[in-house]
């Protein structure tokens, strides 16, 4: 950027009284991490651009779906089946080109998200699932750097800054303040399951791109130690405050290497329930004996499902249901990502407490997914 216009194109924000070339120039050094390039990080990262943020870090493993483009406006049609952080981080070069964009293709786990979130200044979590959430928390606790959240769900949205003192009373909050333990996975559901409307992550990610560049050139009062919830029907914004716990819940990673060795989908899963089964379980399983398969998903639910087969009863008229099919065999019940399954298992087990029933670990994803893989690495036996 040549420094005779260097300011130019920030001249909306530079003429603001409180705000100048100095509050800029904070904008310029600064470095943040967006955590996911969905629903949230589109927008958070589109305005973090916009304002001139220095270094934009945009961490995503996953592709871009033709059910992202309702909320998910980087992206369309021809960018389908391509690595959501990397056709991000192309867009938003080109918008400014003034700015990096590192890209981490990868899932953040332990082993990598205290190397990645090291150097950045503060992160803006836009994941979709509780086990990244509470990495990205403890993580950002590990390092000392504030974490702006947002989640959003239906027609209401949440946001707020952790880890981050206030100036007023000296105060310091974290994701497990509010949330100390991870909800049962069978009693929540995902934006995949329950819907939300495109323009709510919108707003929701704008207002933490907003909290970003607060925290990072020191105007106005970020949202430390408080949500704000956001309810799109009503139009009307709640607020409350969280107070940190008295005592440190006792499954928080305390250092570096507790936290190199946490398993936080075992926290947030896996440890929770305990009639889930495994792809390869699932497989090994149907190879041996007989079993009832079972999909709770919806008629016309996509993506179509050709590789085993199975009976289906929608998640709509599954406990009418339930009593008239056999149970004599083992059974296992799937739905898109493996939530709501664990939801019809319970109640399956409820009303029939000696029958043998499962939900399969990652729904038909993680089956597409696991016969995907197994086409690209076995040969193809033709008759």
């Amino acid at each position: 950027m040549e420094s005779t216009n260097k300011y130019q194109r920030y001249h909306r924000q530079t003429v603001l009284k409180k705000f100048g070339t100095a509050a800029q120039d904070k904008l310029f050094q600064a470095k943040v991490l967006v955590v996911g390039a969905g629903g949230l990080g589109c927008p958070a990262l589109q305005y973090l651009a916009a304002a001139g943020v220095g270094t934009i870090g945009i961490i995503d493993f996953d592709v871009i779906e033709l059910t992202n483009l309702q909320r998910q406006t980087l992206f369309n049609i021809e960018d389908i089946g391509k690595p959501k952080a990397e056709i991000a981080a192309r867009k938003l070069n080109s918008f400014n080109p003034d700015i990096q964009f590192p890209v981490y293709n990868v899932k953040l786990e332990p082993k990598n998200a205290l190397e990645i979130i090291e150097n950045y200044d503060l992160v803006i979590d836009g994941s979709d699932n509780f086990p990244t959430r509470y990495l990205v928390n403890d993580a950002c606790l590990l390092l000392n750097k504030p974490l702006v959240y947002g989640t959003v769900l239906r027609f209401e949205g949440q946001l707020g800054v952790f880890n981050l003192t206030d100036i007023e009373t000296g105060s310091l909050t974290n994701y497990r303040d509010i949330f100390p333990k991870p909800p049962l996975p069978s009693s929540v559901l995902s934006c995949d399951q329950a819907g939300v409307l495109g323009v709510l992550p919108g707003i929701i990610g704008t207002m933490q791109a907003a909290e970003a560049i607060k925290i990072i050139t020191g105007i106005g009062k970020p949202l430390c130690n408080k949500i704000v919830s956001y309810n799109l029907l009503s139009n009307l914004f709640y607020e409350f405050s969280i107070s940190a716990a008295k005592e440190i819940n006792a499954t928080f990673p305390k250092t570096k290497s507790e936290f190199l060795n946490f398993d936080y989908e075992w926290f947030c899963g896996a440890a929770q329930e305990s009639n889930e089964i495994t792809i390869d379980e699932f497989d090994a399983l149907r190879k041996k004996e007989t079993i009832t398969i079972i999909d709770i998903r919806e008629k016309g639910e996509l993506p179509v499902l050709d590789e085993v087969s199975f009976t289906q009863i929608p998640w709509s008229r599954f406990e009418e249901a339930v009593s008239t099919f056999s149970k004599k065999n083992k059974m296992v019940i799937f739905c898109q990502s493996g939530i709501l399954s664990l939801t019809a298992v319970k109640l399956l087990l409820e009303k029939f407490p000696t029958c043998q029933a499962y939900s399969l670990k990652g729904g038909v994803e993680a089956l597409k997914k696991y016969h995907h893989k197994s086409s690209q690495t076995s040969p193809i036996n033709s008759g």
